[in-house]
């Protein structure tokens, strides 16, 4: 019984790998989404053979890569884009171009995208919203309530009424 998707008979093997190692790579790396991108998941293995596909480059290690790609929704949605559009260059007997091809596939099918942008948004806008319950917290003042017969607040007058009872309003000049 298959632990994912995809099977050896999918793909190509290659000199150094086989049809297995190929159908493991792929199923590992959505068993790896579907943890939610848990940390022990992350196992040198798949770091080695992910950090060589979609045109990522080795970190220094793979806590480096980790922290980049996928500590947060934000990073996530980057890492997905960034999978979803590497076009998959090489011959499937030398390259895991074939698994990358059937990873995109798959991604599509199961709707990440939709799902990772909607979860990076919800995150900016949670962040946003505290800031502005503090900001509204220190700068926004409690109005006194409406007097009775009162049909609406008026704001008070931006300039202030000079002693003759007249307004002044600011007079701009060309510097120059």
């Amino acid at each position: 019984m298959p632990k994912g998707p995809f099977l050896p008979s999918e793909f190509v093997p290659t000199k150094f790998s086989t049809a297995q190692d190929k159908a493991d790579f792929g199923n590992t790396f959505l068993h790896f989404i579907e943890s939610e991108w848990v940390r022990t998941a992350f196992t040198k293995s798949f770091y080695n053979r992910l950090s060589m596909c979609f045109s990522h480059i080795a970190h220094y290690d793979a806590a480096g890569f980790y922290e980049t790609w996928f500590t947060s929704d934000a990073d996530r949605l980057r890492f997905l884009r960034h999978t979803l559009v590497w076009p998959c260059w090489g011959d499937p007997e030398f390259t895991f171009c074939d698994v990358e091809r059937a990873i995109q596939q798959e991604i599509r099918k199961r709707n990440y995208l939709a799902r990772y942008e909607l979860r990076a948004a919800e995150a900016v806008r949670s962040r946003e919203m505290e800031i502005l319950k503090r900001l509204e917290a220190k700068y926004r003042t409690v109005a006194p309530p409406v007097a009775e017969g009162e049909t609406e607040r008026v704001a008070p007058a931006i300039t202030p009424l000079q002693a003759d009872g007249t307004t002044r309003f600011p007079v701009q000049a060309s510097l120059f």
